[in-house]
């Protein structure tokens, strides 16, 4: 199979859909593999490296969509490359469809057979290939809060960690699953005074032994989350509903009550986001404010350390991506997981949570792929 990898066109986003290593894997398998021409530079995979490990270098990624049998991408194509997508290519990238309607139409107008990382799930029922990212995304949100709590940044002006004599700021992180916990992490070792709110009482029991005692887990509650937000210096949206849109947590109302100069991160902002008053920011410009309380909205916060999180994705993407060369679209349909995954096919919409929130006719995955005539596509 012919695969392609464009450059990351998104807001200062500088990862890159295979490394080096992924190349050479691939080629190992028989494939061949286009990268765009300084596709990885920025986070030190120069072109030498990539020629090296098998690839060709394509100048634009007008060529690199016009020939691939398969594209290999980070973030959700943007609506030019949407456009550049064609019938029976396969796409295999975050898509995050759910908040994002016209990327959803064009995906469908295209004829692309559409694979979701973040849908993929595995045999222990987990989102393998959006861990590695909810990792990073976790542990940074905790660097970033801290850092927007600077005064300088408009900030409450308070240090996570306190000091001695001085009481530790308070994070409240909602949500206990894979950002949530990572970002629990991160807290507890600078300091802070940590709260995590979860629905699953298992899953509290968990954190409770994990970091046996030094943080507060505790049964979430519209409640519960009004009272400890209204307390908190920091607090860490961590709500995912896979596929489908986040719910949104924190209210405006809410948000107007807390502390002036608290600071608000919302890792769910890539599926709309689990405050009422988010909206996405860049690293460019990564806040801005409401009713005194700062927002970190940053829609590809992993980007910011592009070459950790690079290696982390391939990583979990690899074998999956392997498997889409070896057998094409007979690999859905081999495995459940990878199933999964997909999101669009031929013009029909096949995760139900993004065709109910968008309105789209809802196609079951395994009835699409077997849909030979592309005329019947919803």
């Amino acid at each position: 199979m012919l695969i392609g990898v464009p450059k990351e066109i998104k807001n200062n986003e500088f990862r890159i859909g295979l490394t080096p290593a992924g190349v050479k894997e691939l080629a190992a398998h028989g494939h061949q593999v286009m990268v765009e021409n300084n596709g990885g530079a920025a986070i030190g995979f120069d072109n030498d490296q990539y020629l090296a490990a098998g690839a060709q270098i394509i100048d634009t990624a007008e060529e690199i969509f016009g020939r691939a049998d398969m594209i290999i991408k980070v973030k959700e194509p943007q609506p030019e490359e949407c456009k550049m997508l064609r019938e029976g290519q396969l796409l295999f990238t975050y898509l995050h469809l759910a908040p994002d309607p016209l990327q959803t139409e064009l995906l469908v107008k295209s004829g692309a057979t559409c694979i979701a990382y973040e849908t993929v799930t595995d045999n222990l029922g987990t989102l393998p290939l959006l861990a590695p990212m909810s990792e990073v995304a976790g542990r940074m949100s905790i660097q970033a809060g801290a850092h927007h709590l600077e005064k300088s940044q408009g900030g409450l002006g308070c240090l996570l960690g306190g000091v001695p004599g001085v009481a530790p700021a308070k994070v409240l992180i909602i949500g206990g699953g894979v950002v949530g916990t990572q970002a629990a992490r991160m807290a507890v070792g600078l300091g802070a005074d940590v709260t995590i709110l979860d629905r699953s009482l298992p899953r509290l029991r968990e954190l409770d032994v994990e970091f046996d005692g030094r943080v507060n887990a505790i049964f979430s509650t519209t409640d519960v989350i009004e009272q400890h937000a209204l307390e908190a210096d920091l607090v860490v949206g961590a709500v995912l509903v896979p596929g489908a849109a986040a719910p949104k947590l924190l209210t405006r109302d809410i948000i107007s009550r807390m502390k002036q100069g608290a600071v608000v991160v919302d890792v769910a902002i890539d599926q709309g986001g689990c405050f009422e008053t988010s909206r996405a920011t860049t690293h460019q410009e990564p806040t801005y404010e409401v009713d005194g309380v700062i927002h970190y909205c940053v829609a590809n916060m992993p980007g910011g350390v592009a070459r950790t999180s690079t290696m982390a994705l391939v990583n979990a993407t690899l074998p999956f991506a392997l498997q889409l060369a070896n057998k094409g679209t007979e690999a859905l349909l081999a495995d459940q997981h990878l199933l999964n995954g997909l999101n669009v096919h031929r013009g029909m919409v096949t995760y139900q949570a993004v065709a109910d929130v968008l309105g789209y006719p809802y196609v079951e995955a395994t009835e699409a792929l077997r849909v030979v005539d592309a005329d019947c596509a919803a």
